[in-house]
């Protein structure tokens, strides 16, 4: 009976240890975190909040928009990157979040961005293991804090935002098109001197070159055969305008092209830029 006690004590005692020594381990990234948090809001002279589960966050601006509400729709942009100023995601001039404030994941920006106003913006600092802890996450290794900042739009809506960045990159780029009903902006380098008007039946047959707003392309074809069911709203609300030979540029916002979803080189929320011909119409 002593000897299975003596047993029993050694294999307890065992546990123990390895529970202390587990937990000396976490113990110590929380301090070493801390250490390093700490000299950095020192030194970039910053006063920064600390939430109860350990992130730091400051607000950079209050915002002049419409208050926040938990069920509201959002708009933002977030970047992402170490203490020591390594990138690891930027904000994109092309596309960008939404979400239900309630909803905004991860939590540390729903609770640093609650009762302020649309346009706001914070900065917000995670500790590693608030992060992405001891295993990384792609290009952000083992153990790294990363500080970020989370900005919102004044605009409540995606193509409220969409229009006024189209509107922008026209103005940078000098160029005078003709905003559609629909909100597509088009511009005509061509008229058309075809005879057959385009419907929903017609079978097209297009040149056409789609990129991005900052020039990336990410489709292109030669002699493309369609009808307006085949292709995507800001297309079929535009084509019908003209016959075959017109050339058109055209710009549509995101919701009359790939929405929140994106599709391959397209991100989530991007107006898109195209180059179209169309060749032939057959009704």
């Amino acid at each position: 009976m002593s000897k299975k006690l003596t047993i029993y004590s050694f294999a307890l005692l065992g546990v123990l240890v390895l529970f202390n020594s587990c937990k000396k381990e976490y113990e110590s990234i929380e301090s070493i975190d801390e250490a390093k948090i700490q000299a950095y809001i020192k030194q970039n002279n910053l006063t920064m909040t600390k939430d109860p589960s350990g992130f730091y966050y400051q607000v950079v601006s209050q915002g002049a928009g419409d208050a926040m509400l938990n069920k509201d729709s959002v708009l933002y942009d977030f970047n992402i990157k170490s203490l020591a100023g390594v990138e690891y995601q930027k904000n994109s001039a092309i596309s960008n979040f939404g979400n239900y404030l309630g909803y905004i994941t991860p939590s540390p920006y729903r609770i640093a961005l609650t009762n302020l106003k649309r346009g706001s913006s914070v900065k917000v600092i995670f500790p590693s293991y608030l992060a992405f802890g001891k295993n990384g996450s792609g290009n952000i290794p083992s153990n790294e804090v990363l500080i970020s900042e989370i900005s919102t739009y004044t605009q409540k809506t995606q193509w409220e935002l969409d229009d006024i960045k189209i509107k922008a990159f026209l103005t940078t780029k000098g160029i005078a098109a003709t905003k559609d009903p629909s909100r597509v902006y088009y511009q005509v380098l061509t008229a058309g001197t075809g005879t057959d008007a385009i419907n929903q039946n017609s079978t097209l047959v297009v040149k056409y070159t789609g990129r991005l707003l900052d020039g990336t392309v990410f489709d292109s074809n030669t002699s493309y055969s369609t009808t307006l069911n085949g292709v995507i709203v800001g297309w079929g609300k535009i084509l019908p305008l003209f016959k075959s030979g017109a050339k058109i540029r055209i710009f549509i916002p995101s919701d009359l092209a790939y929405s929140s979803i994106g599709n391959g080189l397209i991100p989530a929320n991007a107006s898109l830029d195209f180059d179209i011909e169309i060749v032939s119409v057959t009704n």
